[in-house]
């Protein structure tokens, strides 16, 4: 059996966080929706979700047209079955992860950032799958005294933490 291996570079609007996981069933574009909808009522959205059996289309919905066809785009350059992707804009993922993770349908999540992305996606006759993501820039230290001040600051002017 041959395996191939391919880095995709997953690019998308600036000022959004993407949400990348492996799922298992036809209902999880509309089971997403509902959780992201009712969950962060103003946030702006995109899904799709890949088959990987039967017709093997790109399934998708969303409140932001935009943000949907993205999310299409993404998952075609990916080409991996039972992947969904979430993009999200006037929301953070930390505010839906967990719903997110708690959905029947939801079997992994890979990544959810605001960061430059690459999909590793290995690839056999039968078909593709994600192996994993490569979210971000590798350390460039170990933060200081002052690093930690201004992180716990941040947390607290962005209303994460009191």
């Amino acid at each position: 059996m041959q395996l191939e291996m391919r880095a995709v570079e997953v690019v998308y609007p600036e000022g959004c966080n993407i949400i990348l996981g492996q799922t298992h069933f036809i209902k999880t574009a509309e089971d997403l929706y509902e959780i992201i909808v009712t969950t962060v009522p103003q946030a702006k959205f995109g899904i799709a979700f890949t088959e990987a059996s039967g017709p093997c289309l790109i399934r998708s919905e969303g409140n932001d047209e935009e943000l949907v066809n993205k999310c299409q785009r993404i998952l075609q350059s990916i080409g991996a079955g039972h992947v969904f992707c979430v993009l999200l804009r006037d929301a953070y993922p930390i505010n839906v992860l967990n719903p997110i993770k708690n959905c029947p349908e939801v079997c992994h999540i890979f990544c959810a950032t605001a960061n430059p992305l690459q999909v590793v996606v290995g690839a056999t006759a039968q078909g593709a799958g994600i192996l994993g993501v490569i979210d971000g820039s590798a350390p460039k230290g170990i933060e200081s005294g002052t690093d930690r001040d201004a992180r716990r600051q941040f947390l607290r002017t962005i209303g994460y933490k009191r």
